[in-house]
C-alpha cells in the first residue's frame, strides 16, 4: 500500500483542475501556433537568400564555403532550400498539406542540425516540436485541409 505525504494531498486537485482546464484549450489554436510560428522562422530566412526574384551572392557564397552539405552542388543547395524556405511556410500558414509541408521542413530541420548548426539543438527541437505535433494531428480545423476535407483528423 502507498502512503501519500501530507503536503502533496492539497496539490492534487488544483493540479487536476488546472489539467481539466488545459484539456480544453483548442487543437485549432495549438495546430495555428505549430503552424504559425516556424513557418515564420523559415520565411524569414528565404527572404534573406534574395535579392528580389534573384539568389544574393552571400546565398551562394555561404553555401560554397560555409555550409558543409554532402552529396549535392551547393548552388542547387542554395535554389532548393530558398525554394523550401518559401513554399513550404506558405503551405503551413494555410494549413494546406500540412502534414507534407511539415515533414519536408522538419527534414530541412534535420539537415540544418547535422551539416549548418549542430550547436543550435535547442531552438532545432523546438522547430522539431512543433513539426511533430503536425505530423502527428495534423493542422486543426483552422486550415485549408479541414475546409477542403483533405485531412480527416484535421477537424
Amino acid at each position: 500500500m502507498m502512503t501519500t505525504s501530507p503536503r502533496g494531498i492539497g496539490l492534487v486537485a488544483p493540479i487536476r483542475r488546472l489539467n481539466e482546464r488545459a484539456g480544453h484549450i483548442p487543437f485549432a489554436l495549438v495546430g495555428l501556433a505549430a503552424r504559425l510560428f516556424p513557418a515564420a522562422v523559415f520565411w524569414t530566412s528565404g527572404r534573406t537568400k534574395l535579392d528580389g526574384l534573384t539568389l544574393k551572392p552571400s546565398t551562394l557564397y555561404l553555401f560554397q564555403n560555409d555550409y558543409a552539405l554532402p552529396l549535392i552542388p551547393p548552388g542547387l543547395a542554395a535554389r532548393l532550400a530558398t525554394t523550401a524556405e518559401h513554399l513550404f511556410p506558405v503551405l503551413l500558414l494555410l494549413g494546406l498539406m500540412t502534414r507534407m509541408s511539415a515533414l519536408a521542413l522538419l527534414g530541412m530541420t534535420a539537415v540544418i542540425q547535422i551539416f549548418v548548426y549542430p550547436s543550435a539543438w535547442q531552438i532545432h527541437g523546438l522547430w522539431a516540436a512543433c513539426f511533430l505535433i503536425l505530423i502527428a494531428r495534423g493542422p486543426g480545423s483552422w486550415s485549408l485541409d479541414a475546409a477542403l476535407g483533405l485531412d480527416r483528423d484535421a477537424g
